[in-house]
């Protein structure tokens, strides 16, 4: 018999995760809008996310993204004209674009990182930094999982 406490227990793995995820969003974009940065497009806050914390190519975070050249392309141009980024011509090679995080884009992306830190510190709260430690290491396993070629792990 289920109880309370194993709600879980019947859910896909998915379900879960995306529940989850739903928790970072709500924070995130309270904790966006209550600093007048609502009109932060969908994907928006991955993308300057990304940027903020390690400065790869708009490319990579891009692919990461897992979006179509188009919804990417439309994506730059509205955090651009939105003034969260930045776009330039490349001082060593003119025909390639520098994106960087302007002024408001580096504010958001604080706020990101701050609501996100919020929601870790309320997951720590309730189920400790061991359970918090292990439920990384699974995701990550599950992204590296990913990355393998079909076949690979068998070797």
């Amino acid at each position: 018999m289920q109880t309370e406490q194993d709600w879980y227990a019947e859910l896909a793995f998915p379900a879960l995760l995306r529940a989850a995820r739903r928790t970072y969003r709500v924070a995130i974009r309270a904790a966006l809008a209550d600093a007048g940065c609502d009109d932060l497009p969908r994907n928006g806050s991955f993308v300057i996310g990304a940027i903020a914390r390690t400065g790869a190519p708009l490319g990579q975070i891009i692919t990461e993204l897992g979006v179509s050249k188009q919804a990417a392309s439309q994506l730059v141009d509205a955090l651009v004209v939105r003034n969260y980024l930045d776009r330039s011509a490349d001082p060593e090679d003119r025909r390639r674009l520098t994106i960087t995080l302007t002024e408001r884009g580096r504010a958001t992306a604080e706020i990101i990182r701050a609501a996100a830190d919020q929601v870790d510190a309320g997951l720590v709260r309730r189920v400790g930094p061991e359970y918090v430690a292990h439920a990384r290491a699974a995701l990550a396993a599950l992204v590296e999982q990913a990355r393998i070629p079909e076949g690979a792990a068998d070797d």
